[in-house]
């Protein structure tokens, strides 16, 4: 096949991407929007010899779980890849994809359960981070292309809540209207990078966070004296990003109006949020994940727990009272205070947050004789090191609750888990991002070899 080459294909999958998945001439093709049971005429985008990347240039046979799609961007940019299938399909690929990676790691006796859906199946999101860049002469927000770096102008998110899109669409105005350049990625100049707008869904307070390339510029006041007067804005602050890098967002923050916190809640618990707070994103499906977690770990008055990858707290304080102790322990500094913040804010007693790497921290509470019962780890998509499984191991917990956010690692790391004398026979799947084919989910390893 060959670059621009108009093939027809019948697609039979869908890839972890969320990419139809057909097959022409023994080699397989990628097809961006394209779903199981359609056959399309698909034009070559890239050749790589043993598969290919292309796009419909027409639907010959259609899905009858096809979804119209107002604004194709959402599949287009990957900000809702899955906007175009049924919700209910949607989840049947999601939990496909955990048992199809149970199996291929030989592994088929542990039963998935039932996905839980979400609440909200659009506009659930808390928090949005999007590009700021110049498209035709003009200032636009938006989201990039799949694979490229190519802006497409949004006015409509699709899974924001919607109180943090109108803000966006108020902040882009103001930027344009005081004649603030947007960052030029190839040039390194011009000044707003990126727009970060968090709500607190249990209170309606929002934050904003403009990330530019300079600690301070023309029109930056006059742009605060205007964002503070949109209608549910408690916050402002400044992210500088000097750095020429993907990564959103630079070291430092600063305030530069209202509160420094914005709250919301997880149950029957309070926290604050600052800028760079890890916050679950659905704030409605969280309590639900939290409480899948809490029951499954059975969790007694006697347990001392760890909480790895701590945060700012959000599931060692909603696991707090049913225990006897919670130690988190957490590499950043901010949000160890933040998690001692939100300790005292919910007036628990039984936590204490520590700054370190759990991998280091923990065998040296093993080497003190600390003995741990429940260790629970939310790790980000890369998973957990061995040198953390190993450390972990080393405080001999009766059981480790992993909550998943890629269950590629989640797998791969059963097994370590697995080869030390862990076993479990139940993933738990989560829905907590409609439209998408992230998925979330809950297990529970329970130790069977005492040393």
């Amino acid at each position: 096949m060959k670059k621009n080459e108009i093939v027809e294909v019948e697609i039979t999958d869908l890839s972890y991407e969320a990419m139809g998945v057909g097959h022409v001439n023994g080699e397989t093709v990628f097809v961006n929007n394209a779903l199981p049971g359609e056959v399309v005429k698909a034009q070559i985008l890239k050749d790589k010899k043993s598969y290919a990347f292309a796009r419909i240039s027409e639907i010959v046979k259609e899905s009858p779980d096809r979804v119209k799609v107002p604004l194709r961007q959402y599949v287009q940019t990957g900000l809702a890849s899955l906007a175009h299938l049924k919700y209910d399909k949607q989840l049947e690929f999601k939990q496909k994809q955990v048992k199809e990676l149970l199996s291929k790691a030989h592994l088929d006796q542990i039963k998935v359960a039932e996905i839980l859906p979400s609440p909200l199946e659009t506009g659930y999101r808390n928090k949005a981070q999007v590009p700021v860049r110049m498209v035709k002469g003009q200032l636009e927000i938006g989201f990039f292309r799949r694979h490229s770096h190519d802006l497409v102008p949004l006015e409509d998110f699709f899974t924001n809540d919607p109180e943090i899109d109108r803000v966006l669409l108020a902040v882009r105005d103001i930027l344009r209207e005081k004649r603030i350049p947007a960052y030029d990625e190839e040039k390194h100049q011009g000044q707003v990078r990126y727009l970060e707008v968090r709500r607190g869904t249990a209170t309606g307070d929002m934050m904003v966070v403009l990330v530019c390339l300079d600690r301070d510029f023309p029109g930056l006041h006059a742009v605060v004296d205007e964002i503070k007067e949109i209608a549910g804005v408690k916050s402002i602050f400044l992210n500088h990003n000097p750095k020429r890098t993907n990564v959103i967002l630079g070291e430092h923050d600063y305030h530069l109006w209202g509160k420094r916190y914005i709250d919301d809640k997880i149950g029957d618990l309070t926290f604050e949020i600052s800028p760079q707070s890890f916050f679950q994103i659905n704030s409605l499906q969280t309590p639900r994940l939290y409480k899948l977690a809490i029951d499954q770990a059975g969790l007694t008055k006697d347990d001392l727990i760890v909480d790895a990858y701590s945060g700012i707290g959000t599931i060692g304080l909603s696991a707090a009272k049913y225990v006897k102790e919670v130690r988190g322990v957490e590499v950043v500094k901010a949000a160890v205070k933040d998690a001692k913040n939100n300790a005292r804010l919910n007036q628990i007693h039984n936590a204490k947050y520590y700054v370190g790497k759990a991998e280091e921290l923990m065998p040296k509470w093993a080497a003190e004789g600390l003995k741990t019962d429940v260790i629970f780890v939310d790790p980000p998509r890369k998973g957990l090191t061995k040198e953390f499984i190993d450390a972990a191991v080393k405080t001999g917990p009766k059981k480790v609750v992993y909550i998943s956010c890629n269950p590629a690692t989640l797998v791969r790391d059963m097994q370590l888990l697995m080869e030390a004398g862990y076993t479990t026979d139940l993933v738990s799947p989560v829905d907590m991002f409609p439209q998408t084919p992230h998925v979330e989910s809950v297990t529970v390893l329970e130790r069977t070899q005492i040393d």
